[in-house]
């Protein structure tokens, strides 16, 4: 059997840079190297690109990006020779790549911008695409999409930095207290604040622009977080419903890397058709945002039983301890499998013919 040879991106120009690196090095562990041969591609905090030649546990304790173990990299936009371009001092060699896996997370990774690059060179990429990233990546422009599908989303505003604080505070008493301030386009809860009452709104709203240049405010869903595991491009498996038990605040940043007042329980704690009707929100969700290959799904369960859209993670956390993964696991699946799946996916004959069309 011919190996398929597999770049695995991580890093990247992001807030959620460390976390990458974690996910990149489970993946990586996690990889059948009996059927796939890993190219590590790294790209730096400032954005530049490596071909990756070191220990994996250095990704992980990210001493990675450093002379001895990298060499400056490219993509080649040729689309009929799908080449990595390795910039040796004494000239460009040329690697080949089966297929593209970004473990990348937030911006310039998870949002479209790197599959796009891929896509342009002709290189079959391991989850969703170009339309599907950037729609999920921005959390109004989903909602409104998948709202057009039947599924409940939270009352919500938008704003800009020339937005007068006076008519965010007029909008926000028409939400009601308590509610939740997030930039648009971020992930991992970075720039996220809980606020119960209107002399918070200003800071949380300042807190959300440096993340990102448009900020939404939304109505606090009274139940609790529950979340899908989809794997398929057509076909869809979907793992254990899963459910995030809060003790107090909300899911931060700190809460989701380490869990210290909260717990997340796989299966979640709720009847057999209440999950069922969970998994099948999920599948509406994933193809009406043109999901492929795998992505996270996460809605709201309310105390009267409603399922609420939340948002729609599409290279979710990889680390051995990640809700993806376990959902997978709970459903059956190997961490290794789970991998293979995504390879398999991305490499599947139609989607590699699309790739190749010039």
């Amino acid at each position: 059997m011919n190996k398929l040879t597999i770049a695995v991106i991580f890093g990247g120009c992001s807030s959620e840079y460390r976390v990458s690196l974690e996910s990149a090095h489970a993946v990586l562990s996690h990889m059948d190297k009996e059927r796939y041969i890993p190219v590590m591609i790294g790209i730096s905090r400032q954005g530049d690109w490596f071909y990756y030649q070191g220990d994996v546990e250095k990704i992980a304790g990210d001493t990675w990006c450093n002379e001895t173990d990298c060499i400056p990299a490219a993509v080649s936009l040729e689309r009929r020779v799908h080449n990595l371009l390795i910039l040796e001092k004494d000239g460009v060699r040329k690697l080949p790549i089966d297929v593209a896996f970004p473990v990348l997370h937030g911006k310039n990774g998870e949002d479209g911008t790197v599959q796009a690059l891929f896509e342009l060179a002709g290189i079959p990429v391991a989850g969703c695409g170009l339309l599907a990233s950037a729609l999920c990546m921005d959390k109004d422009r989903a909602h409104k999409l998948v709202s057009t599908a039947g599924v409940a989303v939270p009352a919500a505003f938008v704003l800009k930095k020339e937005t007068e604080m006076k008519e965010v505070l007029k909008q926000a008493e028409q939400i009601g207290y308590p509610l939740f301030v997030k930039p648009v386009k971020a992930g991992s809860s970075f720039g996220v604040t809980k606020v119960t009452d209107r002399t918070e709104l200003p800071a949380a709203v300042t807190l959300a622009f440096e993340y990102d240049d448009t900020v939404i405010v939304e109505e606090n869903i009274d139940g609790f977080e529950v979340g899908c595991a989809v794997l398929g491009n057509e076909e869809l498996r979907v793992g254990e419903v899963d459910e995030i038990e809060l003790t107090e605040g909300f899911f931060d940043f700190t809460e989701k890397y380490s869990l210290k007042t909260s717990a997340i329980h796989v299966p979640a704690r709720i009847d057999g058709g209440m999950a069922k009707q969970i998994r099948e929100t999920a599948k509406i969700i994933y193809k009406t945002l043109d999901c492929r290959g795998f992505a996270r799904v996460d809605m709201f369960l309310t105390t009267s039983g409603e399922i609420i859209f939340n948002e729609v993670n599409t290279i979710p956390g990889f680390t051995s301890h990640s809700r993806y993964p376990n959902m997978m696991k709970a459903a059956g699946m190997s961490f290794e499998q789970i991998i293979s799946g995504i390879i398999e996916l991305a490499a599947e004959p139609d989607i590699r013919q699309d790739s190749q069309k010039s």
